[in-house]
């Protein structure tokens, strides 16, 4: 199977790439840097140039994939949401979609599938409800920037093109995103929750993040949204708790709401929000995970 993804160069796509290449898969990479990236990559995956807005000069690639890995948007948490920030985040994944669309539409044989990526954030903060797939969007910033990244490509069902969403909750992985963020308080002996801790925290481990994006290819019954999160989702304070032990540090030191506004402002609402999101149709569709347990993975990880 031929592959295209964009926004791989991130964490999860990069990782995403390694694992299709290592199945046999064919696997081009649409990034604002392909030079730099296929010396990174040493030959084992293709890299195309894009500037993230427009099909010039890779258009012709919808023709000769069999799937899209639609990745791509500018990252959430870093900096303080100011006014162009949030548009930057907002743009930077409706014009990536749109650009998918119209290369799609253009193309003479259509890729089969498109697994569009979105998050547990669609659904708002949320109390202590079991979420599925089924709930309806929230009303805040991120929920908004959700339904819009996932409207972008919608169109692409209209011509006969299979389409997944991935509401993806905090993935955790050993070489980059929350997890070293996270532990190192903890290295310092400064570990504690977030806020009041009683916001649930949806985590996945990188290799259930990667195997259900290759289930879900594979899956031709698969189409719609998907939360990729472990089942039954702890509380801030309750994950906390087991990254303290794993790590044989306390947690006794908790960030207070307060402080974390000051710093973050907007953007606090990431550590301080959560959702009780629950993989109902992933585990319907027949996926097992590997690590459904928050200490399992964590010493996996650590």
């Amino acid at each position: 199977m031929r592959i295209l993804i964009t926004g791989g160069t991130g964490l999860i796509g990069s990782a995403l790439a390694r694992s299709l290449v290592d199945r046999g898969y064919e696997v081009t990479i649409l990034t604002r840097s392909p030079g730099r990236q296929r010396a990174r990559a040493k030959g084992a995956v293709k890299f195309e140039e894009w500037d993230g807005e427009t099909v010039a000069d890779w258009g012709h690639l919808a023709s000769e994939v069999d799937a899209i890995v639609n990745l791509a948007g500018a990252g959430i948490a870093e900096g303080r949401w100011t006014s162009a920030r949030k548009e930057e985040i907002r743009e930077s994944r409706i014009k990536s979609g749109q650009a998918l669309v119209s290369a799609i539409r253009d193309s003479e044989s259509p890729p089969k599938v498109l697994i569009q990526s979105s998050a547990v954030g669609y659904y708002g903060p949320c109390d202590d409800q079991a979420i599925t797939e089924e709930a309806s969007p929230g009303s805040d910033f991120l929920a908004g920037v959700c339904v819009d990244w996932e409207a972008s490509t919608e169109p692409i069902e209209s011509l006969g093109v299979r389409r997944v969403v991935i509401r993806t909750g905090v993935v955790l992985s050993g070489d980059g995103g929350a997890l070293p963020r996270m532990a190192l308080p903890f290295r310092l002996f400064a570990g504690g929750s977030l806020g009041s801790g009683r916001q649930y925290f949806p985590w996945i481990h990188i290799d259930d993040e990667l195997a259900a994006i290759q289930f879900l290819l594979e899956n031709d019954e698969a189409s719609g949204p998907f939360n990729l999160a472990a089942p039954n989702p702890p509380t801030n304070r309750e994950f906390v708790r087991h990254l303290g032990r794993v790590m044989g540090r306390p947690s006794l030191m908790p960030t207070p709401s307060i402080a974390l506004r000051a710093i973050f402002g907007e953007m606090s609402t990431v550590l301080l929000d959560g959702q009780r999101a629950v993989p109902s149709r992933l585990q319907e569709a027949g996926y097992e995970f590997t690590f459904a347990d928050p200490v399992a993975a964590l010493r996996d990880l650590l």
